[in-house]
This record gives C-alpha cells, structure tokens and sequence, in this order.
C-alpha cells in the first residue's frame, strides 16, 4: 500500500472559502451534525477522542474525513491548538473534485484505512 501523503494543494490553491479559528476555539464537538472535511491550511488542529487527545495536526493535514461517507455526527472534538486557516470541503464539492481528478479518491481511501489500522494498533 502506497504511504504518499495526499496531496491537497488543489484544494489550498482553490477558490474555496477559508474559515478561521483561534488558539483555543473548538473547530466542532462530538456529536455535531458532520457537513464537510476539513483541510488545515496553516496552523494545528488538535482531534480529541473522547478524553484523550488521537492527534495533533498541521500544514497540509486533514480531519473531519467520515463526513463524506457517513452522515452520522461526529465522532470526535477538535480544537485549534494555534490559530488556524482552513479549507473546508463538503460532499459537493469533494464530488467535484473527484470527477476532476479520480486517483483522489483512491488516495482518500488508503489513508481512512490507514488511520483505522493505526487506531487499531497494527502500526
């Protein structure tokens, strides 16, 4: 399995709207209605599972990823650990970009997987 990281520098140098966030400010809390994935333009995004914090991400990094495929709330917080700038992506427009460039989907796909198996423990 392919470990490239994917590369969302279509979507940073889109024309999508940003959203802007504070050191501190809760992104969105578990249990909230789940419209789009989330991708980190500058700044750290800490994800909290529960009570414990599953990551801590920057630069280039995405999360709110089950949006696109699952219509349940969601299932973690996220908070900014400094201020942020992100790109937020809803299921249109991931559809749009998908149509543009197929191999995306793929890429998004390797890397749920490999989120489950490192949640999983298996490396």
């Amino acid at each position: 399995m392919s470990q490239k990281p994917l590369d969302f520098s279509l979507l940073l140098k889109s024309k999508l709207s940003r959203r802007s966030f504070v050191a501190d400010e809760v992104i969105f809390r578990e249990g909230d209605k789940a419209e789009a994935l989330f991708v980190i333009e500058k700044g750290q995004v800490e994800i909290q599972g529960g009570r414990r914090v599953v990551a801590i991400l920057g630069p280039g990094e995405f999360f709110g990823e089950m949006s696109l495929v699952d219509p349940a709330p969601r299932s973690g917080t996220a908070v900014a650990v400094t201020d942020v700038t992100l790109v937020p992506v809803s299921e249109k427009e991931f559809l749009r970009i998908v149509g543009e460039t197929p191999s995306f989907a793929l890429d998004l796909m390797r890397l749920f997987v490999r989120r489950i198996r490192a949640r999983d423990g298996y490396y």
